[in-house]
């Protein structure tokens, strides 16, 4: 870590804490509207890892070239995870986010042929059902962001056969909201709705705020909170 980065750490870290800890919607809404300015450099300080590792997770499991495949990136924030789909070849990507500022973040990246201002959990996607080849949300499940009860609306702009990806923090606050979202996401498997394809835990998903926040049992020499990325294919025939 650079010399400039470990003096703002203690910083970063208290910022990220502070986050992590809103609970009411709306709150959450204002502290991301104040926190788009310094955002992406702050992410970087924690060493968030969550972007690339999904988008490789989905990647990998996307048929085709990735140029012809529609991308819709929800809860898009400055467009972190846009930077890495452009990576490895995808070029068609639509983005939502709550958030105005963090919206206009995003647009300066020049990467999304479009953008819409949308809360999931209070509003429906703007999109018709079946557009997309994929769904991605990353680092938005969690308490005070995008509800459980969310989640049919990602399957719902989904084409048959298409694929979600998700991820979530495996940190001791986060856990009772990860036990209700995967209650909800076998809930959606059972009911014949998708079909589970991966579930991969890792140990290194960004800097831990607290030494509280660590998982018991788990190697804590490098400061890291666990982290799961979920992908599931939609049922390609109504049941």
């Amino acid at each position: 870590m650079a010399q400039e980065e470990t003096r703002r750490l203690p910083q970063v870290l208290a910022r990220v804490g502070a986050s992590h800890g809103i609970t009411d919607l709306a709150c959450k809404l204002r502290f991301y509207e104040e926190w788009a300015p310094e955002y992406d450099q702050d992410v970087a300080v924690l060493e968030y890892r969550a972007p690339s590792l999904a988008v490789e997770c989905l990647s990998q499991a996307l048929p085709g070239p990735p140029h012809d495949n529609l991308i819709l990136d929800v809860a898009c924030g400055t467009g972190l995870v846009a930077v890495e789909l452009q990576a490895r070849g995808f070029l068609q990507i639509q983005g939502v986010d709550g958030s105005p500022e963090m919206l206009k973040k995003a647009q300066a990246r020049g990467l999304y042929h479009h953008l819409s201002l949308c809360t999931l959990g209070q509003e429906p996607l703007p999109s018709p059902e079946g557009t997309f080849d994929a769904v991605i949300m990353v680092g938005a499940l969690s308490e005070g962001q995008v509800p459980c009860s969310a989640i049919p609306e990602l399957l719902r702009v989904t084409k048959p056969g298409g694929l979600v990806c998700l991820t979530t923090r495996a940190n001791p606050s986060n856990l009772p909201y990860k036990k209700a979202l995967e209650a909800t996401l076998d809930s959606l498997e059972h009911a014949g709705a998708w079909e589970q394809l991966a579930a991969q835990t890792v140990d290194c998903w960004e800097l831990a705020t607290s030494e509280l926040e660590m998982m018991p049992g788990t190697s804590t020499k490098d400061g890291f909170i666990p982290g799961i990325i979920y992908l599931y294919r939609k049922q390609k025939v109504a049941q």
